[in-house]
């Protein structure tokens, strides 16, 4: 029972984060900008969490000097950079081609791990990152013959980059944390940055379709993915709720066509797929491996 959950948890974990491109088209054809967007995003889902962990959980809020520094680097550092590259892009590339970009980061998380850390990589892995490769090149090709605006292909690429360092730096820092914690606090510093990047000043002066849509920013891709997404390591373990992540890219490109009207085309699918096959082979193989 706890493993049906605990999938049902990942999947939904996965769906939510794979609102965000899409959300954050719908607050810029309501004329948020970037910054704006990001700080309800971070804004309203720290305060969503907050209340959460303090109804559900309170030993998560307790963090050492130690922690909050880790978390400080984080929140204050890359995630912005990142989380704002992969926002703007968005006004310039359709919200499909930006998280199928983003899904690169599993390739240039491997590579960035074998040279920092020696990871060997097995034949498995070595499959993986050509599928991979091969995708994204499909994605590449597509957003080319389109003629796709090559400003918003190089935040789509460094946000991407960005995210990878981001965790390659998660894996050394977490060590000896708990990650619900670090996650609680580098959203919050996010939140900060970005409440002093772009006050909320004209919250109250927006309609109730943009407000509505500031607070599924924050609870969407943001509260509810983060809650269910620790939720599913817990009942599952983390190589099965990875390989529930691999959602996310689909979902972007399925909720693109059906709420923004975005174009779907067949060497998207084709990329799109060569993309999943390259995620979830690896982690199927960490899943046969840990069976008794």
């Amino acid at each position: 029972m706890g493993s049906v959950a605990g999938i049902v948890c990942a999947v939904l974990s996965a769906v939510c984060f794979g609102m965000l491109a899409v959300l954050g088209k719908l607050a810029y054809a309501q004329g948020f900008a970037a910054a704006e967007i990001l700080q309800y995003r971070f804004g309203i889902g720290a305060l969503m969490l907050l209340v959460w962990f303090a109804a559900t959980n309170k030993s998560v809020l307790r963090a050492r000097p130690k922690t909050i520094l880790k978390a400080l680097f984080l929140g204050v550092v890359l995630y912005p950079v990142q989380s704002l590259s992969f926002m703007t892009s968005l006004k310039y590339i359709p919200a499909s081609t930006t998280s199928l970009i983003l899904y690169f980061y599993p390739v240039a998380v491997t590579l960035l791990s074998a040279l920092l850390f020696k990871t060997r990589l097995d034949r498995i892995v070595g499959v993986s990152l050509l599928l991979l490769v091969a995708g994204c090149g499909l994605v590449f090709f597509d957003a080319f013959l389109r003629d796709i605006n090559h400003t918003g292909l190089m935040l789509a690429t460094v946000s991407m980059l960005i995210f990878s360092v981001y965790l390659i730096c998660l894996e050394w820092l977490l060590r000896g944390e708990n990650p619900q914690t670090i996650s609680f606090y580098c959203v919050l510093f996010a939140a900060l940055v970005y409440t002093i990047m772009s006050p909320p000043v004209r919250f109250l002066e927006l309609d109730m379709g943009a407000k509505a849509l500031t607070l599924a920013l924050g609870l969407i891709p943001t509260a509810l993915a983060v809650t269910l997404l620790y939720r599913s390591v817990d009942l599952i373990g983390s190589a099965s709720a990875s390989i529930c992540s691999t959602l996310e890219p689909i979902t972007t490109v399925l909720a693109s066509a059906l709420l923004l009207g975005e174009d779907v085309v067949l060497i998207q699918v084709a990329g799109m797929a060569l993309i999943l096959v390259g995620i979830v082979l690896p982690n199927a193989q960490a899943l046969r491996m840990k069976r008794p």
